[in-house]
């Protein structure tokens, strides 16, 4: 089986974000879930930039319009963050929107709100 997509930096941000989950578990709002886990990616050395906008392309040109990821990591992975009791599909198509629209090659949508931490891995098949 071959390697995954930056796996060491996706090990490094799930990581994170397990001890914020073991430290908060879950009930809490998404903000309070982001608050820690700036403190934590600062801890664990984890290079992010918090509510990043995203400039969204057609075409190849640029929008008027954009998205704010919760986090880019590494400057390569879309982070984005919820506090739901479960994962609807469209949190899903959100992260996947935000894969197709921009050039970032990967995405991660991770779940605070359920008794374990829950993620997945989307990846941009545009590149």
């Amino acid at each position: 089986m071959g390697k995954l997509l930056f796996e060491e930096e996706t090990y490094k941000v799930i990581g994170a974000c397990m001890t914020v989950h073991k430290g908060l578990g879950s009930g809490f709002l998404e903000s309070v879930y982001h608050e820690a886990l700036e403190k934590e990616f600062e801890i664990q050395k984890v290079n992010f930039d918090s509510r990043k906008k995203l400039q969204v392309y057609y075409n190849e040109a640029p929008l008027q319009k954009y998205f704010i990821a919760d986090f880019i990591c590494f400057d390569k992975i879309v982070v984005e963050i919820k506090a739901a009791s479960f994962l609807h599909k469209d949190t899903e198509a959100q992260t996947i929107n935000y894969l197709k629209s921009t050039n970032y090659p990967l995405g991660l949508l991770i779940n605070f709100g359920q008794s374990s931490l829950t993620w997945k891995r989307f990846i941009n098949t545009k590149q």
